[in-house]
């Protein structure tokens, strides 16, 4: 007779039965890699990635490279603030990561801190911003796209 009350199957059989029928498993040989034949399938054209620095208030796509009189195309705003830098943090002393003497105010207007470096964000590398880099291949996808 069992030693558990009821005779139904239940989550414990499970570990039983494997242990009654579970002998040491012969392990298939490993076979040697020829790397002329191809084994795995091909690997997709996966999107890279890509450092870009936006503007901080509308988020357009701007260069890397900040002059000290820069402004963003679209909204005008000055690119070289502490809004756009790498150590502009609301929540630290003088809302700076680097120890400066003073606070800098306004945030968003130019200033000549030896210590700026810009904002720099990695973003997903996807076909549509390729295609908006270049006119012709944004025209030759529109193209493709009603082919006949």
């Amino acid at each position: 007779m069992s030693d558990r009350k009821y005779r139904q199957r239940g989550y414990q059989d499970d570990d039983r039965d494997r242990k009654r029928s579970g002998g040491p498993t012969a392990r298939k040989p490993v076979e040697p890699r020829d790397p002329r034949i191809p084994r795995d399938p091909r690997v997709p054209n996966m999107p890279g990635f890509v450092e870009v620095f936006r503007c901080a208030r509308c988020g357009h796509l701007e260069s890397i490279e900040v002059g000290s009189m820069s402004r963003c195309g679209k909204c005008g705003v000055a690119l070289r603030a502490c809004i756009h830098c790498e150590s502009f943090d609301p929540g630290a002393r003088f809302e700076c990561r680097q120890i400066i003497p003073k606070r800098v105010s306004p945030k968003d207007e130019p200033n000549d801190c030896p210590l700026f470096a810009p904002r720099l964000k990695v973003e997903r590398e996807t076909g549509s911003r390729r295609a908006a880099d270049s006119p012709s291949a944004a025209k030759k996808a529109l193209d493709d796209l009603f082919k006949f």
